[in-house]
């Protein structure tokens, strides 16, 4: 059965559900990720080694340190080189010209876009010119080859503390769905490498669909009150806002004191009823307090 195949055919076994995500919220692999296998091949594919400092700066803050953190690579590489990278005071000062992409950006822009490689590979086939239809299989190699190096260099790290503790606390009691913007085989490695597949009920990737489809296709088997999104971005809270279900912050820096959090406090509050309210809207202030939505260098010359 194929990946949508499976969502399609998920029913509830048990009365709750927990959705978590899974790079930075169950692993400590944003940073890897970004750091060594996206900016550096950002940085080859689109010409940026004259601005190689800045396009780094604006990768770690698109999606690390701000509102965009763990959103889909492709909203995030046209932020950074339709918005951060030409406002970068090092790309100011020395004038150099951003890349444009228009083809691609429209595509992105596009809501009927899957946001996948599969996607672009859709787009390619149906590009009306071959100006367009390069510009897309630049961006195609360039998704491909991060996915490679993900393959090569992210393996071996463990999921936060807490995680397996609180994995074996929901398992009798709730559905587990893994709910994610990363490509489904990569998460199938991860979570089998480490030995907590089985406590997954599905696993879901990016070519599923986005955090709030993979949320809707089956939250309506569920009480909402009983459906809770654990995450550690703000994708991750609008796709618990969309659906109407609780949310969980595993907050940026404060990985393994979120996790302890839920573990000791947070997952009984959840099965007594006693989670929405004041108490979700406290940890959720908390979450968004160390997001920003401006760069630092904001307003440098």
């Amino acid at each position: 059965m194929g990946a949508h195949g499976r969502l399609a055919a998920f029913r509830a076994r048990h009365p709750y559900l927990v959705c978590i995500d899974s790079d930075g919220c169950v692993f400590d692999t944003m940073g890897i990720k970004q750091r060594e296998c996206f900016c550096p091949w950002m940085i080859a594919y689109f010409g940026l080694q004259p601005v190689a400092q800045a396009a780094r700066e604006c990768k770690e803050f698109a999606d690390l340190f701000s509102r965009t953190r763990g959103a889909n690579r492709h909203l995030t590489l046209k932020r950074i080189l339709t918005e951060l990278l030409p406002s970068h005071p090092q790309v100011k000062r020395r004038g150099f010209r951003v890349p444009a992409l228009p083809h691609y950006f429209a595509w992105v822009d596009d809501p009927q876009s899957l946001l996948s490689n599969d996607g672009l590979r859709e787009a390619i086939a149906r590009a009306p010119h071959e100006e367009a239809k390069e510009e897309l299989e630049l961006v195609l190699a360039w998704s491909e080859r991060v996915n490679w190096a993900i393959e090569e260099i992210v393996r071996g790290i463990p999921p936060f503390p807490g995680v397996r503790e609180s994995l074996e606390r929901l398992r009798g009691e709730a559905d587990i769905m893994v709910v994610s913007a990363t490509p489904l085989g990569a998460l199938e490695r991860e979570w089998a490498e480490h030995g907590i597949a089985e406590f997954a009920s599905l696993i879901c990737g990016q070519e599923m669909g986005t955090k709030k489809e993979h949320i809707q296709a089956v939250a309506h088997q569920y009480r909402r009150d009983r459906v809770l999104m654990i995450g550690d971005a703000p994708g991750d809270l609008e796709a618990a806002k969309a659906n109407g279900v609780l949310f969980f912050p595993v907050v940026p820096g404060k990985e393994e004191a979120s996790w302890a959090r839920l573990y000791t406090e947070a997952l009984e509050r959840f099965f007594a009823g006693e989670y929405a309210g004041a108490y979700e809207e406290r940890l959720i202030s908390e979450f968004e307090a160390v997001l920003p939505v401006h760069p630092p260098w904001e307003g440098e010359p």
